[in-house]
């Protein structure tokens, strides 16, 4: 079956970095698109960043541009999201997640997701 597996998480002071993992198993890694999405208690999962198929193209979210870069290594089945400059509003719980089709800033467009990873930035 398919898992998305996330790592990387913590808790890190306002300025820090971060790299979360995920690693991906039970499918075809490069005939989907990856995501990265994030849930902050009491509000609704938003669109972080993703990256197409092959990494040749990434989008972001506004609230992280420059300041938070997707990449993916096919080889590995990895898709990883760099978080530096962090900040108190970045806490969440940060979820991957694969699209058949095309990277996209929609979660309902996502086939499968990881179980999640915590990120707390103190200030």
């Amino acid at each position: 079956q398919v898992q998305l597996v996330e790592s990387g998480g913590g808790l890190v002071q306002a300025g820090g970095s971060l790299r979360l993992s995920c690693a991906a198993s039970g499918l075809t890694f490069t005939k989907y698109a990856m995501g990265w999405f994030r849930q902050a208690p009491g509000k609704e999962r938003e669109f972080v960043a993703a990256i197409s198929r092959s990494g040749d193209s990434t989008y972001s979210a506004d609230s992280v541009k420059g300041r938070f870069t997707v990449s993916r290594d096919n080889a590995k089945n990895t898709v990883y999201l760099q978080m530096n400059s962090l900040k108190p509003e970045d806490t969440a719980v940060y979820y991957c997640a694969s699209n058949f089709w095309e990277a996209t800033i929609r979660a309902s467009e996502y086939d499968y997701w990881g179980q999640g990873t915590q990120v707390t930035v103190s200030s």
